[in-house]
Parts: C-alpha cells; structure tokens; sequence
C-alpha cells in the first residue's frame, strides 16, 4: 500500500485514536473523568452527587475494582475518586496520580457525601451523566458513545459547551471512517507501512502491555488465571505462555492495578489479548522487532474491524475479536498471508462466538485465555487442512462476510441478552 493511498493516512489515523493509554478499567475511569470535569466546573467540592448511567456502564463497573482507592469497587467509588483527586485533563489516566493522602480522602468523602446512582433514561449502550451540587450552584458532564466524549458541560443549569448534536443518533465523537478497513487491506497495509510511522505507538503498546503483564504473574490478583496458565508444564508451552501472558494482565488490571494499559476499542482487555500473545510467540521464534510489530499492525487493525460493526460495548464479549485477532497477528507472524489469516479469522469467530459479556470483573482473565486459545486453534485447523464452511451456523463463505454475520449478532442480536443480564445483575 502506497503511503498517497486514501486507507494508509486512515488506518494511520484509526491507530492514533484507538491506541491510547488508560489507568484502570475504562467504564469506571470514565465515570471518574467526567467527575473531575464536573467538579472543576462547579469550582469546588460538592456537597452531593448525582451519578446516572446507562446500563451497559453499571455493568462494567459494578464489580471492578477501582484504581488507587485502597481496593473500591463501583460507581459511587469511581465518581468520588474523580471529584476528590481526577485531573480531568488526563482523560483515563485520570485518577493515575492518586495520593496515599488523597486516598483517604476518597473513603472520608464516601462516608459523609451523598452519592445517588440512577440508570439514566437512553437507549444509548454508553451514556454518563454527572452531577455535582453546592448549595444553590451546580455543575453537570454529559458523555455518551465513547469513554472521552464530553457532550456537554453546564454551570447552574447554562451551557457552558454544548455538541449541537448532543441529543441526536450522530452526536458521537467524530471519530476517522472505520468501514475502510478490511483484512485484505489491513494485511497490505501491516506488510509496507513505513515503521517511522507506527513505530512510536506500537513500542509503546509493547511496552506498557508487558509491564501489567509481568505484574500480574508476580503479584496475587484476582483469580490468577495467568498463573495458573503458567503452573505445571505450562511454563514451558508456548500456548499456554500466550494465553498466560494476556491473562495475567487483565488479573491485575481487574483487581486495581494502577498500571497503564494500551486500550484498543475502548478495552484494556482487548488491547492486552490482541498484543500480549502475538509478543510472546515473537519472543518464542526469535522474530526480529520489524516483524513483531508488523505483526501487531495485523492484530491490532483486525480487533478494531471487528468490534466496529459490534460496537464499542455489548453482550458479545469483546476479547473473542481480539482472540481472534491474535490468532491472526501469530499467524502473520509465521509467514501466513491472506488466506492462512482470513481462515485463521473465520474458525477463532466460530468456536467463542458464544461468549457473553457480564461485566469487567476477575473472570475476563479466563474469558481472555479462551479467547487466544480459539485463535490459535483457529490457525492450527487450517494448517492442519482443517476449516469450518459457509453455512455452519453464523459463518458465512469469506471472511468478510463472517465479520457482517457477527456485526450483526453482536449489535442487534443480543440487546435483549444485554438487558437481562444487566438486570440479572441489578437483581442481586
């Protein structure tokens, strides 16, 4: 792909979007970030709370726990740990530079101040509505569709920024054209972009990646699912190692390790299992740093293609695109092109296509590692002259068209999925 081509400047484009840093899971660091924007609205601390979501939100907060809070999980948590000590102008790194001080400040502020959560009245999958009050004054954040973007903003009921579009189906961040992408293209683009262009974003996708990684096989989090992976034999299996590797990451982000991740889609669970096992199976062949990365251009770009017709959240489970996604970038990364990648694809999408997401909590770690181990298989089945056709079940004939069927399932097909398990989980 030639760099005047209209889809290198967007894939380009998309990577700088998609490849961000954040400090925690994203649901609640984004309940955080709009706090701190509204109580530096307001101009001081508030004397009472109010915090109104959409359900898909309650759902990926609900039993996280919070960064730098001593161990807190959910809304009211989230949002105080924005008002006490958020820098709203580091996003989702938000609460990254918390203090033991301001720590304690959270759990006094919880104690004393009242925080009242509601679902908020949307039919958006992410919406986040925060309102904080002194006295007669007043301060109000409205984020919908994507974690950082701030529709409006009020002070004593006057818009101080206001989308013109705010209450419309379009008002959404404006983010680049994401239908340009398609695995044919992706693959061109992943084997001629010039490094110099992605170089900085993927060694940084490298680096913070492995580092929560590595913290998860050293500490305890969670359920230790990487751990686990790595116990026995599993230390010496390259498989295991792979699903380990991304595993791990998600038990200590989970649990409220306040180390960054790299997020793709809106994930730091997508962005660990499309990057870490791709990593390890680098590190196991000995592939050279230009092919790792070109490799991750292939993982990295497919998740995103993915998730773009499902959406950024719903009940299909976001780490079966990035497993896949895996299995492609490892395939790559041994030399497969189009037509090892794209069976790769289908296969990974037909056997974890069942996966539902009930929220971030410790179990994302073995969702994680079911995920990667479809993609590998997914590779292995057709380099062992295997494959599933057109016509079983949701696959259809070409990889394009399956990626159309599980857009489908995963945004239209499972709303009624997504209501009952949030109320599932309201009715606890």
């Amino acid at each position: 792909m030639n760099s005047d081509d209209p889809k290198y400047g967007n894939y380009l484009a998309v990577l700088r979007e998609e490849l961000i840093p954040a400090m925690g899971c994203t649901e609640p660091v984004a309940v955080a970030y709009a706090a701190a924007k509204a109580r530096e609205t307001l101009g001081k601390m508030p004397e009472r709370v109010l915090v109104e979501v959409s359900g898909n939100i309650v759902k990926n907060v609900k039993s996280v726990v919070v960064p730098k809070t001593g161990g807190l999980k959910g809304l009211r948590a989230a949002a105080a740990a924005g008002i006490v000590a958020g820098k709203a102008e580091m996003k989702l790194e938000a609460i990254s530079e918390v203090s033991e001080e301001q720590r304690k400040e959270i759990t006094g502020f919880l104690e004393k101040v009242p925080i009242e959560v509601k679902m908020a009245d949307t039919d958006r999958v992410l919406e986040i509505i925060i309102t904080v009050y002194s006295g007669s004054e007043s301060a109000r954040t409205r984020i919908i569709d994507t974690h950082t973007n701030i529709v409006s903003i009020e002070k004593n009921g006057e818009y101080l920024y206001r989308n013109s579009e705010e209450n419309s189906v379009s008002a959404g961040a404006k983010e680049t054209d994401r239908t340009m992408l398609d695995v044919e293209a992706i693959l061109d683009f992943a084997g001629t972009v010039k490094l110099e262009d992605v170089r900085e974003m993927i060694e940084r996708q490298i680096e913070y990646n492995s580092a929560i990684s590595a913290e998860g096989l050293r500490g305890g989090y969670g359920a230790n699912i990487g751990k686990v992976l790595r116990s026995g034999n599993g230390a010496a299996d390259i498989k295991a190692r792979a699903k380990a590797a991304a595993a791990a990451g998600s038990d200590a982000r989970m649990s409220g390790c306040g180390m960054p991740v790299i997020i793709l889609s809106g994930s730091g669970n997508q962005g660990m299992a499309a990057s870490l096992p791709v990593i390890e199976y680098a590190s196991y062949l000995k592939k050279s740093r230009e092919e790792l990365i070109r490799s991750l251009l292939v993982s990295d770009l497919i998740t995103i293609h993915l998730k773009t017709g499902i959406g950024r959240l719903s009940a299909y489970c976001g780490v079966v695109c990035a497993g896949a996604a895996a299995g492609a970038g490892i395939a790559y990364l041994q030399g497969g092109r189009m037509e090892e990648v794209a069976h790769t694809i289908v296969n990974a999408l037909a056997i974890t296509s069942g996966i539902v997401c009930d929220g971030a909590k410790p179990s994302c770690a073995a969702k994680i590692a079911a995920a990667v181990d479809a993609g590998l298989l997914g590779y292995e089945m057709y380099m062992n002259g295997q494959q599933f056709y057109g016509g079983d079940g949701i696959v259809a004939k070409g990889v394009e068209k399956t990626i159309e069927n599980i857009s489908r399932l995963g945004r239209e097909g499972m709303r009624k999925t997504d209501k009952e398990i949030i109320q599932i989980m309201l009715d606890e």
